[in-house]
């Protein structure tokens, strides 16, 4: 018996990685170089970035960011700024139109997400609902 290589769908990689573009999440600049910088840190030059939206926070949601070396099964790709970012489906229903941003500062500085699907957000800026 000869096994067939499986094709991907058009938009799918061979690992079952869909392939998404800026329409679901868009990273500045600032955020890339940040991003690129600590994946070399970390010694993953190839690795990609995880955003997810998980529950809790003081407004029922929350974003989670996490470097991982590459992206798992389901996931969505995005290239963008020079680096890869991975949504899951079911965060992707959140993000969709996002940008991601770094602001260098001492006080309220670091990754800051701007979503047009927030309802509202907190004050501290970290937890929104949908």
């Amino acid at each position: 018996m000869i096994a067939e290589k499986q094709a991907a769908a058009p938009g799918q990689t061979a690992a079952g990685v869909r392939v998404g573009d800026e329409r679901l999440i868009k990273v500045t600049p600032n955020a890339a170089r940040k991003v690129s910088a600590l994946l070399q840190k970390q010694g993953r030059p190839d690795g990609v970035l995880r955003v997810a939206v998980v529950g809790g926070g003081c407004s029922g949601l929350q974003y989670k960011m996490d470097l991982q070396d590459q992206p798992a099964s389901r996931d969505i790709l995005v290239a963008s700024g020079g680096i890869k970012v991975v949504v899951d489906p079911k965060s992707a229903l959140y993000v969709t139109g996002s940008e991601l941003d770094f602001v260098d500062a001492l006080q309220e500085g670091g990754f800051k997400v701007k979503n047009p699907n927030a309802a509202s957000s907190c004050s501290c800026g970290e937890s929104f609902s949908a």
